[in-house]
């Protein structure tokens, strides 16, 4: 799946995917010589595009090539992320769990990598995974609510039901949170 729609700002070009309010934002990047310069996050651009929410936490992770996170959600304290790679290149997912959602059990996804700079805003309510593509990468999320790990849930990655097609080429290296995530079927949703 991929994006469907685009609209856009001076500061920021927005593709809408298929499923309801996930977005791929492509800052504008200025660059020469000496290097360049983008804002990945300003509030009154955000807003522009939809994306009101107070963020509250920042959280960065280093993987491996091949290491997959995710399929992560919390039920109460439902976060919103503004997810971009900041070294290296990742394969970000984001699951539809709004049973209320005309796109309930879809998924969207795309290529974030340092060199692109496209960033990914998953909303509360859906579940946020991503594949390691490169020898390692760095990742950055904004968050809309603190972790709360009594109430995170996960949901396995390669569930037949929801059917994202990973590009992976041998099995990933999960944790084991990860490796004994539920299957859709079976998972707490939200309303």
């Amino acid at each position: 799946m991929g994006p469907i729609a685009m609209q856009s700002t001076q500061k920021i070009k927005v593709h809408r995917t298929e499923v309801g309010g996930v977005l791929v934002l492509e800052p504008r990047i200025f660059g020469d010589q000496r290097g360049f310069f983008f804002e990945s996050y300003n509030q009154a651009t955000m807003a522009e595009i939809g994306i009101v929410e107070n963020f509250v936490q920042d959280n960065h992770s280093r993987s491996a090539k091949n290491v997959l996170r995710g399929l992560h959600y919390q039920l109460k304290q439902a976060q919103g992320k503004l997810v971009r790679a900041v070294a290296g290149e990742i394969f970000d997912v984001a699951v539809d769990l709004r049973r209320s959602s005309p796109t309930f059990g879809k998924w969207a996804s795309a290529i974030l990598s340092a060199e692109s700079k496209r960033m990914m805003w998953v909303p509360a309510g859906c579940a946020h995974g991503f594949l390691v593509l490169s020898d390692f990468a760095e990742v950055l999320y904004k968050a809309t609510d603190f972790y709360a790990p009594e109430h995170e849930r996960s949901i396995a990655y390669g569930d037949p039901d929801i059917g994202i097609n990973w590009p992976l080429r041998e099995s990933p290296v999960l944790s084991g949170k990860d490796a004994n995530g539920l299957r859709f079927s079976e998972a707490p949703v939200y309303e």
